[in-house]
């Protein structure tokens, strides 16, 4: 179906059926709004907009071959369209200058030059502002400068670790940038080559480790890339590939060394600083959840779809690993686990959602009496089951929709991962049904796990499909006390300038000369607020009474700093502003929040 919309009313104009054919592409004609054309396999339509209807005229090949795919278009300052195909041919489409009878649509478009781009299908098409065009190619991996009449110029290719070219746009002066289908942005010139601007993993993330105390953490993904990144500079430190799809991972406490889950069962030990594999073990031939050092890096468990939690003793700072039990009781595979602070209990939880308590130096036995463990202050607090954090979850949830959840270092909120693309941050403990959170966006998949760095100072998420690690800021806010007839304001104890900012992916690597090339940030348009206020008020459990006092988190996330981004002034925004729906921020939860306002 094409369809027609009016994007601020979010009203439907029009709809026509188009094609049972892939369309890969649809535009407005830039100096024709009543144009639209759309491509495809095997076709390309040219259709006018007029009110409420669309006509259609189908683009005839005549003595030119059909390709099997039409995959880019770009509209030329003639007025004629180009089109790329998987063949590897460019063709000028040109309206037809014959007159179309009254009532019989709209004119034709037909084919007045062919010229061969490509070895193999050409991807992308742009027009840049001299009118010259740049087209990328997928085989030959070339970018190609075509003069004003579609003669080649200059050309480059893009070396093959990056991949295959997917989007090429015109970057400032004679610089251009790529992107690939390996996820990297790369920025280049023909006559210097190609930096790299941004890069990250390419297959579905979910492993994720923050260091135990610098400003730094690792992720792992199917795609067999293991990265470790810097948060404060928001670069890649170093990168190396498994044989195995990674899935989790934690450093050892003394930050020398990271042990890495994999899908088979393999674990292998990295040198955090080299990347040497230092150690590789087996448990069992299914996919490994998680792993969790104990808090003086002493003991390691290892859990697994097999149902089964392994311990190993660690020796040498996290190089020397011996079997030393194994916890066998759970009927479902292991998701999350947790240690005590004397390394004598493990906290667990399974695919069919048990809890469970092991009691470690009697032969990892399981505590049938569990409320021998109500009181154990947890080191960490990853497990989603639990009566400090059963409020989390949301009314009719299937128990499948908070995929991470972790506490703070200094114990105070809780940062959560779920199904439907947001980010959630509680109060600990969050022990009363339907706690208000706040909650936000940036993910376009389901958000697999977060992290707190070593520090609180900020938080990371990762993403599954969109295959994305987003870093937010961790800002704590004071409320002050105001006169009814002034203007809300933030208060000014205001931990790690909790500024508006630019949303910058983590990916965005400044540009400096590095073994693993460095790039810029990238920024899109800064948001208004990192955080905006709920309409109503918090709404409470008709079976359960409140607690005399429920206060909701009194720390928000906010998106990491931009230089581009001056701090603001003590400038003060009115209630009504604060108020202010918008959606295309990140928001709270419906359960109703104290207002909290942004600075203007």
């Amino acid at each position: 179906m094409l369809t027609v919309w009016d994007w601020q009313k979010k009203f439907k104009i029009a709809e026509i059926k188009t094609t049972n054919e892939v369309v890969l592409v649809v535009e407005f004609h830039p100096t024709d709004p009543n144009t639209i054309v759309t491509c495809g396999k095997s076709h390309i339509f040219f259709w006018t907009w007029t009110g409420t209807s669309l006509a259609r005229k189908q683009g005839i090949f005549g003595k030119f071959e059909k390709p099997k795919f039409v995959q880019c278009l770009a509209f030329l300052s003639t007025g004629d369209i180009l089109t790329g195909d998987s063949g590897g041919v460019l063709l000028v489409w040109t309206r037809s200058t014959a007159e179309t009878p009254t009532g019989k649509g709209p004119k034709a478009f037909q084919i007045s030059r062919q010229v061969k781009g490509h070895e193999g299908s050409v991807f992308c098409i742009c027009e840049m502002r001299s009118g010259t065009l740049l087209t990328g190619g997928g085989k030959d991996r070339k970018v190609i400068l075509w003069d004003h009449d579609l003669r080649p110029d200059h050309d480059i290719e893009v070396p093959e670790q990056y991949g295959t070219i997917r989007a090429v746009s015109e970057g400032k002066g004679d610089e251009f940038l790529v992107g690939t289908s390996r996820n990297f942005i790369l920025r280049g010139t023909f006559n210097d080559g190609f930096l790299v601007e941004v890069q990250g993993h390419t297959d579905e993330l979910w492993g994720l480790a923050s260091h135990p105390f610098r400003e730094m953490f690792l992720t792992c993904a199917q795609d067999r890339l293991v990265c470790l990144w810097n948060a404060s500079q928001h670069s890649l430190t170093w990168s190396r590939s498994l044989e195995e799809h990674g899935h989790c991972a934690d450093f050892h406490p003394s930050g020398s060394v990271v042990a890495i889950g994999t899908h088979s069962g393999k674990w292998y030990v990295l040198d955090a600083e080299t990347t040497d594999l230092v150690a590789i073990h087996t448990d069992g031939n299914e996919q490994l959840s998680v792993m969790r050092f104990s808090v003086d890096g002493c003991l390691l468990a290892v859990g697994s779809h097999d149902n089964f939690i392994y311990l190993y003793t660690v020796t040498d700072k996290g190089r020397k690993y011996s079997r030393y039990g194994k916890c066998s009781g759970h009927s479902s595979y292991i998701t999350h686990l947790d240690w005590s602070p004397d390394n004598n209990f493990i906290m667990s939880n399974s695919g069919d959602y048990e809890i469970l308590y092991w009691d470690v130096p009697n032969s990892c036995k399981l505590i049938r009496n569990r409320s021998e463990c109500k009181d154990i202050d947890w080191a960490t607090f990853t497990c989603v089951l639990g009566y400090h954090v059963f409020g989390v979850w949301p009314e009719g949830s299937d128990g499948t929709d908070i995929n991470a959840l972790i506490r703070s270092h200094n114990r105070k909120v809780i940062a959560l991962a779920d199904d439907f693309c947001k980010v959630h941050l509680f109060a600990y403990p969050c022990s009363t049904p339907k706690a208000p959170s706040h909650k936000y966006s940036a993910h376009s998949s389901h958000v697999t796990n977060v992290s707190f760095l070593f520090n609180d100072s900020h938080l990371i998420s990762t993403g599954g499909k969109d295959t994305s690690i987003m870093q937010w800021r961790l800002v704590e806010k004071i409320h002050t006390v105001i006169p009814s007839d002034s203007a809300l304001s933030l208060g000014e104890g205001l931990v790690h300038n909790a500024i508006p900012r630019r949303m910058d992916s983590i990916f965005t690597l400044p540009s400096t000369t590095m073994a693993v090339p460095a790039t810029k940030p990238t920024t899109q348009e800064p948001i208004p607020s990192p955080v905006r206020p709920a309409n109503g008020t918090q709404e409470s459990s008709p079976e359960t009474p409140p607690p005399p006092q429920l206060n909701p988190p009194t720390s928000e996330l906010t998106p990491p700093h931009s230089e581009s981004t001056p701090p603001p002034s003590d400038s003060t925004v009115s209630l009504k502003d604060s108020l202010d729906p918008s959606d295309d921020t990140a928001t709270p939860s419906d359960e109703g929040l104290p207002p909290l306002t942004p600075p203007s």
